[in-house]
């Protein structure tokens, strides 16, 4: 069985599947599963067979016959847009942004998938429509609001599903479904076509099995979007291997709150440790200003932005939208504009803290929820539980983050438990190289289906984008300078060691410390550990121009044959420097210096 994208689309390029087979499968998959709560409407079967044949005209297309689910919320030309209220409903002139450039890509839309009404709610059983049966345990809720595009890749209906995210909605479903969600930077995917929640927070999220199904559907969507006047030009850069050493944040652990459960706090841990295993260095952070962040989302202005998006219609429709959605929404009229703007000011002072205290580790990992929740227990309590939920991700849009949500285990409960990689705006690409070692060192299978994960795609080759550069000091992973690598958009290619004709030093001076690599005539000198990294072009020059004196760049050449840009040293600096070439590199000797110490 063709699970993934990877996998669906190299069978239609070899002519081991057609794509007009594979979309009439998927529609029988649909129609056999039973749940009529998970899609809200379905495409014509005809049309989308025609749809797929004139995707297999070009194979080469990245989505070559894919079918897509899509959160109904998000505009797709031949079907409604119901937002989970059918007085609601209008049928849109065009496709949202996103959803045309998947269809310009091959994908073949399936289906409108159910959601929490109005995008309001993290639980997933806020919708006239039903509640999707998440397929661990049909007593325990699917999360929302995406829950239909998360249960349909869980389950196997589509391989990949569009959904929004603006408190968490592209985060929770994955995370009690034992599936990917990525959520994008703000801004990096157009919302044009998207019925605002909270317009300055939303976004366009990403549910499939594997990280790299998500990146490849995240190449496709992402891109400036002059119709949408929040959307930003961002480069990412691309997924690279994982780095020998990275550090990894998590909150305090009496910052942790899991209300209760044993199971998802044993879960969590589980998390850590295998990130150790990973080769990871774990720290905990202060973790109270994301926690103070994610409660004034509820209880701040941003509950009047979802009342100026769909206020006056419920106001005018008040007996057609349910009740628990109809209160919050309404609440938002009630804020005073004085109470908006000191909201404002302290989500600012709480929005440079955050970013100051992520931006010491390679990411903040967090549980993706904190708990499990069942059906019944959200229906006693549907306020205070649903805000429960938000506790690890109603921060992250506020504070620009983007994220990554990936299944890590299952709990002692036998439900799926997931994490989630957090890092600043652009960094996309790091939370996916981290992410995608976490879920392969998990060892679980896809989903609902109890399939094997394939094997991760290998990392990209230098791209026509990416100069390469060689570090061998301070800018090494996990060494005190390497941020500047990773803020610029760098990504990890390989650790290698250098020819035998250098010797290393350690400089003096003011500032962190550093070495100056020599070289020296070949047969007297060492091989130096080293690192290659990928540095988009643009940042390259940015780069180089902040190297001090007495380092310069020039040509490295290392064991394997390969010769790249490297920081060198000038003869004279080195004249009284100590000769640190017996430990082989900086790393050791930093090491070695500790433990002296």
């Amino acid at each position: 069985m063709s699970a993934t994208v990877s996998e669906i689309v190299e069978a239609h390029r070899s002519g081991a599947a057609k794509p007009e087979d594979t979309v009439s499968d998927c529609l029988r998959r649909i129609r056999e599963h039973g749940d009529p709560a998970v899609f809200i409407s379905m495409a014509d079967e005809a049309s989308a067979i025609a749809q797929a044949r004139e995707a297999a005209r070009n194979p080469a297309l990245p989505l070559c016959g894919v079918p897509v689910a899509v959160k109904d919320n998000i505009d797709a030309a031949g079907f409604s847009t119901t937002a989970a209220c059918p007085a609601f409903a209008y049928t849109p002139a065009r496709d949202a942004t996103a959803v045309a450039k998947l269809k310009a890509a091959g994908a073949i839309v399936v289906g409108k998938t159910n959601l929490d009404q109005f995008a309001t709610g993290l639980v997933g059983v806020r919708s006239p429509y039903g509640t999707p049966r998440n397929p661990f345990d049909a007593a325990i809720i699917p999360g929302g609001s995406s829950s239909g595009s998360a249960v349909a890749v869980s389950a196997g209906l589509v391989p990949l599903a569009l959904g929004t995210d603006t408190a968490g909605s592209g985060r929770v479903p994955a995370g009690l479904n034992n599936i990917v969600g990525l959520k994008p930077t703000l801004g990096l995917v157009s919302t044009s076509g998207v019925v605002p929640a909270c317009r300055t927070l939303d976004c366009v999220s990403i549910f499939s099995l594997t990280t790299d199904d998500a990146w490849t559907a995240l190449g496709v969507i992402a891109g400036y979007d002059e119709t949408d006047s929040f959307s930003r030009a961002i480069a990412t850069g691309e997924p690279g291997a994982l780095p020998p050493a990275f550090t990894i944040g998590v909150p305090r652990k009496s910052q942790l709150h899991f209300f209760g459960d044993s199971d998802s706090e044993a879960a969590f841990q589980r998390s850590i440790e295998l990130v150790k295993s990973l080769g990871g260095k774990v720290v905990e952070l202060d973790f109270s200003p994301f926690l103070e962040a994610a409660r004034l989302l509820y209880e701040g202005p941003w509950v009047a932005e979802r009342t100026a998006a769909v206020g006056d219609f419920i106001a005018k429709h008040p007996d057609q939208t349910l009740p628990v959605t109809r209160t919050i929404i309404e609440a938002g009229g009630k804020l005073r504009t004085t109470d908006a703007f000191r909201a404002f000011y302290r989500m600012q002072d709480l929005r440079a803290e955050g970013t100051r205290i992520i931006g010491a580790v390679d990411a903040l990992m967090v549980p993706t929820v904190p708990r499990a929740y069942k059906v019944a227990e959200i229906e006693a309590d549907p306020v205070k539980l649903n805000a429960n939920l938000g506790t690890y991700t109603n921060f992250v849009n506020l504070f620009d983050l983007c994220g990554l949500a990936v299944p890590v285990t299952i709990s002692g409960n036998g439900l799926p438990y997931g994490a989630t990689m957090l890092a600043c705006a652009g960094e996309d690409a790091r939370v996916l190289t981290l992410g995608r070692a976490l879920h392969a060192k998990s060892g679980l299978t896809l989903g609902a289906l109890g399939l094997k994960q394939p094997a991760p795609l290998p990392a990209a080759p230098l791209g026509n984008h990416e100069t390469m550069i060689a570090v061998i000091g301070a800018h090494l992973s996990g060494m005190a300078l390497n941020h500047e690598l990773t803020s610029l958009g760098a990504r990890f290619i390989e650790a290698l060691r250098t020819t035998p004709e250098y010797k290393l030093f350690a400089l003096g001076g003011e500032g962190p410390a550093r070495p100056g690599m020599l070289r020296v005539a070949n047969g007297t000198g060492a091989q130096i550990e080293a690192e290659l990294w990928g540095l988009p072009h643009e940042a390259f020059g940015k780069f180089v121009a902040a190297v001090p004196a007495p380092l310069s760049i020039g040509s490295v050449r290392f064991e394997n044959g390969k010769t790249a840009k490297g920081f060198l040293v000038e003869a004279e600096a080195v004249r009284n420097a100590p000769d640190i070439s017996s430990f082989g590199g900086w790393r050791n000797y930093v090491t070695a210096q500790r433990k002296s110490a």
